[in-house]
């Protein structure tokens, strides 16, 4: 299986890397290729021209795609799967991730009429969050999360969804060693073990 991932982490030094490693690692052992596009290290843009505003607010698929779009969308339909890794960042993914949704989601491929991004047999978002499960869940913004990325972004574009929150990560909880260590076992396994079964 050949699989996509959509990496958002504005520092090599961090836990949300190391799950990215973790993650791959651990689809190596089980012989999946992979593709990554690490937003910060590319410096993708995330924000939208004039003449990409107009292409999506007016549907006009006659206004032509940007080459870093065209290649992002080229992932994608050459993957079996699609795979997030990002920290949460005020309740949200960060900016750049969302500036990819609002730049890569374009009128014709992602959605619209005769839409030409094939539809993936697999979705997997793996969040790293400072806070603990209980406070997402007490909150709301754990349904919050799922919504969006699930039932928006994902949709019906992908025929499997899995959110996972790798919670209780932060240096001032007394359990963050021992909480990154055991998420970051679970990544492993979920990258051995990924399937679209």
């Amino acid at each position: 299986m050949h699989v996509f991932i959509v990496y958002a982490h504005p520092s090599e030094d961090s836990f949300t890397r190391q799950v990215r490693d973790s993650f791959t690692a651990g689809l190596g052992s089980a012989r999946h290729s992979y593709v990554i596009s690490d937003l910060y290290g590319m410096n993708f843009k995330t924000d939208m021209d004039e003449a990409e505003y107009r292409r999506e607010a007016f549907y006009q698929r006659e206004i032509p795609l940007p080459a870093d779009v065209i290649a992002e969308q080229e992932k994608i339909n050459s993957s079996d799967a699609i795979v997030f890794i990002f920290p949460l960042f005020w309740s949200e993914a960060p900016a750049k991730l969302v500036g990819w949704f609002d730049r890569v989601w374009t009128y014709g491929f992602a959605y619209g009429e005769n839409r030409t991004m094939k539809q993936l047999k697999k979705g997997l978002i793996l969040c790293s969050a400072g806070n603990t499960m209980e406070y997402f869940r007490r909150t709301g913004i754990l349904g919050a999360l799922k919504k969006v990325m699930l039932e928006d972004r994902l949709f019906d574009r992908v025929k499997t969804k899995e959110f996972l929150l790798l919670d209780g990560t932060s240096r001032e909880n007394p359990k963050h060693k021992q909480n990154r260590k055991a998420h970051l076992e679970r990544v492993f396994q979920a990258g051995a073990l990924f399937s679209v079964i």
